[in-house]
């Protein structure tokens, strides 16, 4: 069974900036997609990132798009989350997940991906 756990978060002032980290152990299946995804309360889930199994295709919401940086190392089987200049709408559970997929086009929905974490809470001050 694999597990996925979050780290990194935390609170910050508003321009500040956070790195989260997501290691996954227990797979099996290789290769695999990584995503990060954000639920903010009473908001639903929404997509944030995502890498595709080599690393080389990646995808921001737009919210992210010259903010986030999603990058991974596979050697070590974790996923990264730089986020900067954050506001607090960015204030949220920001959970990853994983998908075994050799496709170059990761996945962006959340019903795509197999497993996730527990997520970390990321608090955004003003």
């Amino acid at each position: 069974q694999e597990q996925l756990v979050e780290s990194g978060g935390g609170l910050v002032q508003a321009g500040g900036s956070l790195r989260l980290s997501c290691a996954a152990s227990g797979r099996t299946f290789s290769p695999y997609a990584m995503g990060w995804f954000r639920q903010a309360p009473g908001k639903e889930r929404e997509f944030v990132a995502a890498i595709n199994w080599s690393g080389f295709k990646t995808y921001y919401a737009d919210s992210g798009k010259g903010r986030f940086t999603i990058f991974r190392d596979n050697a070590k089987n974790t996923v990264y989350l730089q986020m900067n200049s954050l506001t607090p709408e960015d204030t949220a559970v920001y959970y990853c997940a994983t998908k075994s997929s050799s496709d170059n086009t990761p996945p962006r929905e959340p019903y795509e991906y197999d497993y996730w974490g527990q997520g970390t809470q990321v608090t955004v001050s003003s």
